[in-house]
């Protein structure tokens, strides 16, 4: 299947220039995606731009992926309602070396004639003048095809500053540059991008008489409406240091019946056989889940490998299923974080433990306020429904250092749904 054919199937092609579908026929062809160094680590809001590189590469075509040392430092306003805050340079270059090796996981960058490339805007911007860029950008692109973008139009009534009115030259050049020095003749990116790549066509065409091509994405809407990528800590982030690897599954296995259906074509290389069986299964039992199991495991393997995806399922497994205090042991601290994260919490002293260890009653409700008080935490541990670190417990039993989680925790659990973390300082 070619390209443009797999894009439609999977929901992931919103517009092209008229002739691509024509270019990626007639030969091999160098494409690109822009990503800006906003932060140190990508998120899921780029996944999108990134799998239509990986499709891209996986047609037989180049993929080169332009990360933005000097357009990093305008700021794009597609998209934005406000003037966006201007970066450092010692801070976008340090964003981007953590975004070089986190594109590593996904394109191929020794695999012959079609090996996937990073270039740096910055590397030719730096020794362009502003007087050089005004005579040779400018003078080809008119004031009023500018004005015309939507990306300016959104924003005249707030105004905007001339450096992200210009901003559309400069990613304009970029593509200028890249063609005229790389012979890449595409450039990709998300449906609000449009204006921004087209800018680029039209300077291609003006200034050395070439055709380039453009092809977007449409952009992902959840279907209650609420913005993709987004969950109430913020953005979900591919570095595990800022979404822990059970809070990334997590994201995808809470994912609607209908949005689940639409994410494992964007965001899997499943064949379209394979996600029609998926897709048959789950409907058989939607309660199983079986869609949404299925995207958040081949996801998170992707981002965090095997052993990140272990980690998620363990982790899942203390509130929703049969965790063991071994498998709770191989968790991070970060990840029982992670999983607590909202859920009743509180803290005693080491000292506390030590000699004849805290008894379970003091455990339950005196140190802790998990359960309101000391009767109450006797008649739980009389109905047999008191646990600590997934194993029954009865009245005799005192919390000592041997039973801390990673020197730090214990899980004290009273019945299926009740949990309480408790951190030894």
């Amino acid at each position: 299947m070619n390209l443009i054919d797999e894009l439609k199937w999977r929901g992931m092609l919103h517009d092209m220039t008229p002739g691509t579908e024509e270019q990626l026929a007639k030969e091999l062809t160098a494409g690109y995606v822009g990503f800006d160094p906003t932060a140190d680590s990508l998120h899921i809001g780029n996944f999108v731009p990134i799998m239509l590189l990986v499709h891209l590469q996986r047609a037989g075509h180049k993929p080169v992926v332009l990360v933005g040392g000097a357009t990093g430092m305008v700021g794009d306003p597609s998209g934005k309602t406000a003037e966006r805050q201007l970066l450092d340079l010692e801070t976008i270059h340090h964003n981007l070396e953590c975004q070089k090796k986190q594109l590593e996981m996904f394109l191929d960058f020794d695999c012959g004639e079609n090996s996937a490339e990073v270039v740096n805007n910055y590397d030719w911007f730096k020794e362009f003048t502003f007087l050089d860029f005004i005579r040779d950008v400018g003078k080809h692109i008119t004031v009023n095809y500018m004005m015309a973008k939507d990306s300016v139009k959104k924003r005249l009534e707030d105004g905007m500053s001339f450096t992200e009115f210009t901003y559309q030259l400069v990613q304009g050049y970029d593509f200028l540059h890249l063609y005229s020095e790389k012979n890449v003749k595409l450039q990709m990116g998300g449906s609000d991008q449009w204006g921004n790549i087209t800018t680029g066509t039209e300077l291609i065409r003006k200034k050395v008489s070439g055709e380039a091509f453009a092809l977007t994405a449409p952009l992902i809407t959840k279907a209650d409406g609420s913005k993709f990528g987004k969950s109430e800590g913020g953005n979900i982030w591919l570095d595990p240091e800022k979404t822990s690897p059970y809070k990334f599954y997590q994201y995808w296995i809470n994912a609607s019946d209908e949005d689940a259906a639409n994410y494992i074509r964007i965001f899997t290389l499943m064949s379209r056989n394979e996600i029609e069986s998926v897709l048959a299964q789950h409907a058989e039992n939607p309660g199983a889940r079986h869609l949404q199991k299925t995207l958040a495991a081949d996801i998170t393997v992707r981002v965090h490998g095997e052993a990140g995806l272990e980690n998620a399922l363990a982790a899942s497994g203390i509130l929703f299923g049969k965790a063991t205090r071994e498998s709770l042991a191989k968790l991070s601290a970060d990840d029982l974080l992670s999983v607590f994260d909202g859920l009743p919490q509180g803290s005693i002293s080491r000292a506390q433990l030590e000699g004849d260890g805290l008894d379970i009653i003091e455990a339950l409700a005196g140190a802790t306020n998990f359960l309101p008080s000391n009767g109450e935490a006797r008649r739980a541990l009389k109905e047999n429904s008191i646990q600590v670190n997934k194993e029954k417990v009865g009245a005799n039993k005192r919390i000592s250092t041997n039973d801390l989680i990673n020197d730090r925790f214990v899980v004290l659990q009273r019945g299926k749904k009740n949990y309480f973390l408790l951190t030894v300082d």
